[in-house]
């Protein structure tokens, strides 16, 4: 299957990604961060924008918004339960919305995967296989629990690790080298963290994204989707977890990240 996105760099280590129509010409942006590099990124490729898609309210992926909606007049599909929060939004919805803009000619399903905000959304397109992940789940890594709980921020990993494997996942930052070298702390004996790294660094070294990533590659090196894993649950004893079940294995391992 043909890959249907496309990355804008933005900001420091952010990603604008665009999701291309069927016929290639129109697009949905998700997350911008900013608008200026995606108007001349539409310009250039003679792009027509049709909607604007916000997995939650933190500025470096709304900061865009309103400039993108004066140009083009775009709808905002997000959370409802953000609607003060996320600028200009025009759709607010919920989780299991159908979200079928006018002209992208692709269906998609809204999920409420709340930790590291309050309310987080991902973007699912299961027809092609697709998951915008914002910045719930990275390559190798999650986000920061800034409004959050360990308990919906585990919940909501199970949830998208349940997603088929072949699923690419596309998130909002270029957090991956940092990721893998703590997942190759977390389990220094896992050859596919390994390899993965060494990807990855070369990858960057030709100013290349690391993204996309699919949820089997997530299942086999991301410490925040194994703490059912015995050497995972094990680097969370020695660093004081309650407990040897997920939430708290969880919770563990991302205070150490934290400080990592």
């Amino acid at each position: 299957m043909d890959t249907p996105v496309v990355l804008i760099p933005a900001l420091r280590d952010n990603y604008v990604a665009l999701l291309h129509s069927p016929n290639g010409r129109n697009v949905a942006i998700v997350d911008p961060a900013e608008a200026e590099p995606v108007i001349r990124y539409l310009g250039e490729h003679d792009l027509q924008p049709v909607a604007i898609f916000n997995t939650h309210h933190h500025p470096d992926h709304v900061g865009g918004n309103r400039e993108l909606q004066k140009a083009y007049d775009l709808p905002v599909y997000g959370a409802a339960e953000d609607r003060d929060r996320i600028p200009g939004l025009t759709h607010p919805m919920y989780d299991g919305d159908r979200v079928t803009p006018a002209g992208l000619d692709r269906a998609g399903v809204l999920w409420d995967i709340p930790g590291h905000t309050r309310t987080h959304t991902a973007f699912v397109f299961p027809d092609d296989e697709l998951v915008f992940a914002g910045d719930t789940l990275f390559v190798a890594g999650c986000g920061r629990l800034f409004e959050g709980t360990p308990e919906q921020m585990e919940a909501s990993l199970s949830r998208l690790a349940g997603l088929p494997d072949a699923t690419r996942v596309y998130c909002g930052h270029e957090y991956t080298l940092k990721n893998l070298e703590f997942a190759r702390a977390v389990e220094p004996d896992n050859p596919a963290i390994e390899e993965k790294l060494r990807w990855a660094e070369e990858r960057r070294q030709r100013g290349e994204p690391t993204l996309p990533s699919t949820i089997g590659a997530e299942k086999r090196t991301n410490p925040f989707l194994r703490v059912r894993e015995p050497a995972v649950r094990e680097a969370a004893r020695v660093g004081g977890a309650a407990g040897d079940d997920p939430v708290s294995v969880f919770a563990a391992i991302r205070e150490w990240k934290d400080r990592f």
